[in-house]
C-alpha cells in the first residue's frame, strides 16, 4: 500500500468509515501479528492480543495526527499491550505429573515441618506490621489481595511507575525488617 492510499484510508477511518478501517486491519493484521506474537510466544495469546491492539487503534485513532504515522503508531500499540500481556500472565511451571502425585500423597507433614512454617508465617506478619502503613498497604494490596498494578494505581491514586518502585522500596524494607528480627 502507498502512503497515499494509507493517507486516504487512515483518514477515512477518522472521520468514521469502518469500511477503511477494515481495509487497515486486512493491510496490517499479519504485521501486527507478528509482532506480538515475537513477544508473546503463544498464537492463541496473539491472536487475542493482535484484536485488541485494533480495537484500541479504532478507539484512539481520532487522536492520531498524522495519518502517514498510522503503521508506526499501530506498531507502537502492538508492543505496548504484548508487554503488558507479558508482564501480567502467570508464570508457567514445567513439572512432570510425577512430582503433582508426590507432592499430593505426602500431605502430612512432620510436626516439626508445621512449626517453623507458622513460625515463618508469624514472623512475616510481624515483619509486616513493623513497616509504615504505606508499604504495608502496598505490599498486602499486591501480595495478598492480589491486586493488579492498575488496581493498585486506581486505589492509591498514583501512576504505575510510582506503584512499581513502592513495591519495590517495600519489599526492601520488609527484608530489612525480617533480617533485625533473626536471633544473632
Amino acid at each position: 500500500m502507498d502512503e497515499t492510499q494509507l493517507i486516504t484510508l487512515v483518514t477515512s477511518a477518522q472521520t468514521g468509515d469502518r469500511e477503511a478501517f477494515g481495509e487497515l486491519v486486512k493491510e496490517y493484521q499479519s504485521i501486527v501479528y507478528a509482532v506480538v506474537m515475537k513477544r508473546l510466544r503463544n498464537s492463541a495469546e496473539a491472536h487475542e492480543v493482535a484484536q485488541e491492539v485494533f480495537l484500541r487503534a479504532m478507539r484512539k485513532l481520532a487522536q492520531l495526527r498524522e495519518p502517514e504515522r498510522f503503521v508506526g503508531w499501530l506498531l507502537r500499540i502492538a508492543v505496548r499491550l504484548s508487554i503488558n500481556r507479558a508482564i501480567r500472565r502467570p508464570r508457567e511451571s514445567a513439572y512432570s505429573p510425577e512430582i503433582f502425585s508426590q507432592v499430593s500423597q505426602s500431605t502430612d507433614a512432620e510436626p516439626w515441618e508445621e512449626l517453623v512454617q507458622d513460625e515463618r508465617a508469624e514472623q512475616l506478619r510481624a515483619g509486616i506490621e513493623r513497616l509504615k502503613d504505606l508499604d504495608r498497604e502496598t505490599l498486602i494490596a499486591f501480595y495478598f489481595k492480589g491486586q493488579s498494578l492498575q488496581e493498585m494505581s486506581a486505589d492509591f491514586s498514583s501512576p504505575i511507575g510510582t506503584i512499581k518502585r513502592r513495591l519495590h522500596t517495600a519489599r526492601h524494607r520488609l527484608r530489612d525488617q525480617l533480617a533485625e528480627m533473626l536471633p544473632a
